[in-house]
């Protein structure tokens, strides 16, 4: 039996099988087996034989209400909480809604959550911490924009305030160091940009491949394709249950943070 396969970039290789039907061989011998490798495919002398014509993408309008993609779902947009619910028991959402068209964690009535459920996505979302400092370290505008419920990425206000580098404003939290502090002045609007690929997982549960995470500060480059470990934890090491997708959540820090969140929408990638 003769086969042909393409293998990488134009190459052709002819697989020939030959059976061993020889009656005075051995009946449990191996059949031979020949691989020749053929001429690799010329290279295209047109302009067309390298063009593609399909599939074609989608048209996506990047310049909506406050620059939300045409192709986007809508978190929030300051109007109201449809989007959300309190994580601890899925009841309407106890933080503030602002007239300005943010919203601000109310202390210690727990984390917030998006009702659906999300795996890879482009997410886009604006915080501010409080004008009037308030703490020190962890305790100082501190929350947390969490990918699928697990995976955390800092808020934190660091102006004139150190603290662990990798729990700092930016950080993958416990896992990954920002690559720059790119914080406005404590009171301004940040935005982070972060683009998302969820954790892929075999039927038994065993993680076959780790999630990914872009991230921009204010336009700037903080985390580049970082691969997540697991679960942010503050105590102990991430951990690697297997999950499908998740709802985003954002963290009440219970210690009188008052971070605030607006504009907050995505894209699915998937």
């Amino acid at each position: 039996m003769t086969t042909t396969c393409k293998l990488g970039l134009g190459l052709w290789v002819v697989i020939c099988l030959v059976a061993c039907n020889n009656s005075n061989q051995d009946k449990t011998e191996t059949p031979d087996t020949a691989i020749e490798i053929i001429e690799a495919e010329k290279e295209p002398t047109k302009p067309k034989e390298t063009e593609l014509y399909v599939p074609v993408p989608p048209t996506v309008n990047p310049t909506g209400k406050n620059g939300v993609p045409s192709d986007a779902i809508i978190l929030f947009d300051g109007t109201n909480f449809d989007e959300w619910e309190m994580t601890s028991d899925s009841t309407a959402v106890k933080w503030l809604l602002n007239a300005d068209g943010s919203m601000t964690v109310k202390d210690k009535t727990g984390n917030i959550q998006t009702k659906r459920n999300f795996g890879s996505v482009q997410l886009h979302v604006e915080w501010r911490s409080p004008k009037e400092v308030q703490g020190n370290g962890q305790n100082r505008g501190n929350s947390g924009v969490f990918l699928q419920k697990r995976y955390e990425v800092q808020v934190l206000d660091n102006n004139n305030n150190d603290t662990y580098v990798n729990g700092q404003v930016g950080s993958i939290y416990k896992q990954s160091i920002p690559l720059a502090k790119a914080s406005v002045p404590s009171g301004q609007w940040n935005t982070y940009d972060i683009i998302y690929h969820a954790p892929e997982f075999d039927s038994e549960g065993h993680k076959t491949k780790s999630a990914t995470i872009t991230v921009l500060h204010n336009n700037v480059l903080i985390q580049d394709h970082f691969e997540i470990q697991g679960t942010s934890e503050y105590i102990g090491w991430p951990k690697n249950d297997p999950h499908g997708k998740a709802p985003i959540m954002l963290q009440d820090h219970q210690d009188n943070s008052r971070v605030s969140y607006r504009n907050i929408w995505l894209r699915e990638l998937e």
